[in-house]
């Protein structure tokens, strides 16, 4: 145990328990016999919420870096995007093979039909070249198109809540049925993109700092006064 947490910060331990923990569960409800009454569905809705969960996760880590100078959180970016790519990837082919049988002609005629298949569909291709460019190599080869190509997670994540959203039984645009869950999700990402903007953000840094600076001045005269 003593050589886990050596290796690894209680912050990388959270995020990988976190990221498996859906598939673990998913795995052991098979072999139960409790995937519900209908399965196909409870094992898309279920990989498809955590990719949405882990790809706001990896969003929110430069936000909250900005907030609370946490740098650890950089680090475990890349991670979080892969397995929500994983769980995206796990949907989508529950989709295709579970759902429909791999029958091209329905599944062509079902996206026509359905709008929420076309935003899932833009937003998961867009996934692929970020997933594929994620690693140091290509970082180096792309150089400063790299950056450029991985700000198309600022309109994959908001794409990816409008296909969790229209998947809810509810509608959103009109304040009715279930939607709690997408609005809260919605918001969170307006509030992390907002803390992007180069002036809102110097704004952020600029109140943290001036904060950490009146703490450090309180406790160096508390200690002197003790």
């Amino acid at each position: 145990m003593k050589t886990i947490f050596k290796r690894y910060t209680p912050l990388q331990i959270a995020m990988h328990v976190y990221a498996w923990s859906v598939l673990v569960i998913l795995i052991f409800q098979y072999f139960t016999g409790d995937l519900t009454a209908d399965p196909v569905q409870y094992l898309e809705r279920r990989t498809g919420h955590h990719a949405v969960a882990l790809l706001i996760l990896s969003l929110a880590c430069t936000p909250l870096n900005t907030l609370f100078k946490w740098s650890e959180l950089l680090k475990r970016r890349r991670a979080l995007g892969l397995y929500a790519f994983m769980y995206a990837t796990i949907h989508v082919l529950i989709y295709l093979h579970l759902d429909f049988g791999l029958a091209w002609s329905f599944i062509l005629q079902n996206f026509t039909q359905d709008p929420r298949l076309i935003v899932g569909l833009i937003a998961f291709l867009l996934l692929i070249p970020l997933a594929w460019t994620s690693f140091d190599i290509w970082k180096k080869r792309l150089g400063k198109n790299w950056k450029r190509l991985h700000k198309a997670v600022y309109l994959i994540v908001p794409l990816v809540v409008l296909h969790f959203a229209w998947n809810k039984k509810g509608n959103i645009f009109t304040a009715q049925g279930d939607i709690a869950q997408p609005l809260i999700y919605g918001l969170i990402v307006i509030i992390f993109l907002v803390m992007r903007i180069p002036q809102v953000r110097r704004g952020i840094v600029s109140v943290r700092d001036r904060i950490r600076g009146q703490y450090r001045k309180q406790r160096a005269v508390h200690q002197v006064s003790s």
